[in-house]
């Protein structure tokens, strides 16, 4: 475990390479005793920071929700992460390249709350009765650590990879669609590059969702109503290049957009 002064500083340090553009080398070989609750607190840190600057939290995503990723991590759950307000991209506006480092894009339906979810309790019966809708999503995914070279707790420290997130126009109530039945398919400039099913999530997002409820709860944090949950991604992450134009069509769920200048 890291000393508070450690945590402050490696939070300084991420932030930097978010404002500037440089990326740092992994944390988990210059800090091998860092564990997951020092990932969190240096991740909260920076949030914190930029709430202090006017920044609002607006939700939340789950990472590495499938049990390849979570081989791949050697962990046996997800991780999380903050969505801002400032994070928010959208359809019709491309997003400058420049603003990242490696980007890249994943195919999520996304669950927009409309009621509190409870704390260390809460149970998938009590996600379903407080989403009001799933939307198409995609979150647009980036490593302050040099060349995506991350471990579990170089992820967690930099907001589980989150860069932004769009969500389509369309929205679908639960009792609307089969959430582990839904198909999605992903084009860049055209081209189908990955295809996937909701299921890929754990077997239900609604369990991400409600596996997210309790863990921010260890810290202090709660699932409100209007926030937004990206409970994990249905296909592989695709590189972002400049001009590329990305197209996710769900089925039943509508369809979402995102460019690149």
């Amino acid at each position: 475990m890291l000393t508070p002064t450690v945590r402050t500083a490696l939070a300084d340090e991420l932030a930097r390479a978010e404002q500037d553009r440089v990326a740092v080398g992994p944390l988990v070989d210059r800090y091998p005793d860092i564990d997951v609750v020092d990932a969190y607190e240096i991740q909260l840190l920076n949030i914190q920071r930029r709430v202090r600057s006017g920044a609002e939290v607006v939700g939340h995503k789950v990472g590495l929700s499938s049990k390849a990723m979570q081989q791949m991590m050697g962990v046996d759950e997800p991780d999380y992460g903050h969505l801002l307000a400032d994070m928010a991209v959208f359809e019709d506006v491309p997003v400058e390249t420049s603003r990242f480092l490696l980007p890249r894009v994943e195919v999520e339906v996304g669950f927009v709350l409309g009621a509190d979810l409870p704390g260390e309790d809460c149970t998938e019966a009590d996600v379903l009765a407080a989403t009001v809708a799933y939307a198409p999503s995609i979150e647009l995914i980036d490593s302050r650590i040099t060349d995506w070279q991350i471990g579990l707790c170089d992820t967690i420290s930099d907001n589980a990879s989150s860069a932004g997130y769009v969500l389509g126009r369309a929205r679908v109530a639960p009792t609307d669609i089969d959430i582990t039945a839904i198909d999605a398919v992903l084009t860049r400039n055209g081209e189908v590059v990955a295809d996937g099913c909701s299921d890929a999530v754990l077997g239900d997002p609604v369990i991400a969702v409600a596996w997210l409820a309790r863990k921010v709860a260890s810290f202090g944090v709660r699932l409100k109503a209007g926030d937004i949950v990206l409970p994990g991604s249905c296909t592989r992450a695709i590189d972002a290049r400049p001009g590329d134009v990305f197209h996710a069509e769900f089925s039943g769920l509508g369809s979402v957009r995102l460019s690149f200048a």
